[in-house]
């Protein structure tokens, strides 16, 4: 081949895949770029082609589109561009790749898997196994796996034949890295009769409750979008060809899965303390989005009402000594404790010690970058604090600029927007009016944006929202 087919593409994107899969049916080589590897191709793409949703794929320098467009080519059509690539050399005005490019996308996450033992896990193992640890009877509660602050501080003197005043800086330094947590909640660590209990005897139905943490965690942000590149690795393995369904069972079993999920581990000690704003929204987002696949893969897609309720209200992660539902983060930190869809009270109560780490002010960007079921994907799977902003609004524009957001009947005067805006309303403005004119100010220069921009000026127009598609992609057992 004379010339080159290109691709921009992100890891786990299904429109991607199949885009791929025809390809390779095709016998047709291409080179892949992966925006997840080379972000700074993003804006490049964008400016050539004017689009903000992967797949774009291009034959030569001609810009089919995206996998719609691919998939709807005649057969006259898509010889006429194999032809072109068959016998042309690559034009000089051919879109640009990383100097290193290959059919290949997705991150090797696992070679960064390893981290460093910590020192202190020896001496939380040494204290499990002291025999201190018991049940204890306080009024009429009996709390389970326990131990009081000053016998902690008296196993620690012992231990490192120390005096009592180092053994309790030890013990609250302890208790700050989350070896171990308040009975009752507390900020602070008190050599007395206050209750504690050791992290892994902590209660919880959280997803990572029960892996063992014995390394050093890594920096949150950083953690947080490992964990994000190693679950959207695993979710585009299991992706079926046609980028329709996902193989949940396959992952389970996958050896790239336990090591995802030992890596989750680290969150239970994860540090959230002093993160910025744009730290804070990037870790969550990436958690959120992780959190929703582990818990496909672990509990199951919910199929109905019902099951969904409890998938977003049960389904959690333990960090930073604390649970954290899907529920929690989308409307107690990134919607800054907003009452959710359904919801009869706020997510955290004053006393809740998750209510300092949520957002001071909500954001509505982070809309369209949890996980979504939209035919199109964002140029951006993996979010970074450098940048956030920007990265968030360009996935709220490439959500937008597709019929699954916005769409417009120019002659009916109808604006259909997507059933999200109609859920957080609040969110995006005080009235029907006010969304719409949000939409309008975050669409991209487009048509769509010209003629959205005629009809809020002629006020002259009608607001329906569109049904949203539940629909599981989970790939169906052999033989049913």
């Amino acid at each position: 081949m004379q010339g080159r087919i290109t691709i921009y593409s992100t890891s786990g994107c299904p429109h991607c895949k199949a885009a791929k899969a025809k390809l390779v049916d095709l016998k047709l080589e291409y080179v892949d770029v992966n925006l997840d590897d080379n972000p700074d191709f993003r804006s490049k793409m964008i400016e050539i082609t004017g689009k903000r949703t992967v797949p774009q794929i291009f034959f030569n320098n001609i810009h089919v589109g995206g996998n719609d467009d691919f998939q709807k080519l005649t057969e006259e059509e898509l010889n006429k561009l194999t032809n072109e690539v068959k016998t042309n050399p690559v034009p000089t005005d051919a879109p640009p790749i990383p100097q290193s490019s290959n059919s290949k996308s997705g991150t090797n996450a696992s070679a960064s898997l390893q981290s460093e033992i910590d020192e202190n896990a020896n001496l939380i193992q040494d204290f499990n196994n002291s025999g201190i640890i018991k049940d204890q009877r306080q009024m009429l509660t009996v709390y389970r796996n326990v131990f009081s602050g000053s016998d902690f501080v008296s196993f620690i003197m012992e231990n490192k034949k120390t005096d009592r005043k180092q053994a309790a800086e030890m013990a609250a330094n302890l208790y700050r890295l989350h070896f171990l947590s308040n009975v009752h909640a507390g900020d602070a660590f008190n050599d007395d009769s206050t209750l504690y209990r050791l992290l892994q005897d902590e209660p919880s139905n959280a997803l990572n409750a029960n892996v063992s943490v014995d390394v050093k965690p890594l920096p949150a942000s950083e953690l947080a979008v490992l964990l994000r590149k190693q679950i959207l690795k695993l979710y585009g393995e299991f992706l079926s060809s046609d980028g329709k369904c996902v193989d949940y069972d396959g992952i389970k079993e996958s050896d790239l899965f336990k090591e995802f999920v030992n890596l989750t581990g680290q969150l239970q000690r994860v540090n959230l303390d002093n993160m910025s704003r744009e730290e804070k929204l990037a870790f969550f987002i990436n958690i959120y989005n992780a959190l929703v696949i582990h818990g496909n893969v672990e509990v199951g897609f919910p199929s109905s009402t019902w099951q969904r309720y409890k998938f977003f209200n049960c389904v959690s992660y333990r960090i930073g000594g604390l649970n954290y539902s899907l529920q929690d983060i989308e409307n107690g930190i990134l919607r800054s404790n907003r009452k959710g869809v359904g919801m009869l009270t706020k997510p955290f109560s004053k006393s809740d010690a998750r209510l300092k780490v949520a957002l001071d002010k909500h954001e509505p960007l982070i809309h369209f970058a949890l996980v979504c079921g939209a035919k199109s994907c964002p140029p951006i799977k993996t979010y970074s604090s450098d940048g956030i902003m920007d990265q968030l609004k360009c996935s709220a524009e490439s959500f937008l600029e597709t019929e699954d957001g916005c769409e417009l009947d120019t002659k009916k005067k109808i604006v259909k927007l997507s059933k999200i805006l109609d859920w957080y309303k609040v969110d995006f403005g005080e009235n029907t009016g006010k969304v719409v004119e949000w939409v309008c100010e975050c669409l991209p220069k487009c048509e769509k944006k010209d003629q959205l921009t005629k009809m809020i000026g002629d006020k002259n127009y009608k607001v329906q929202y569109m049904p949203y598609d539940w629909g599981a992609n989970k790939k169906p057992k052999s033989g049913l």
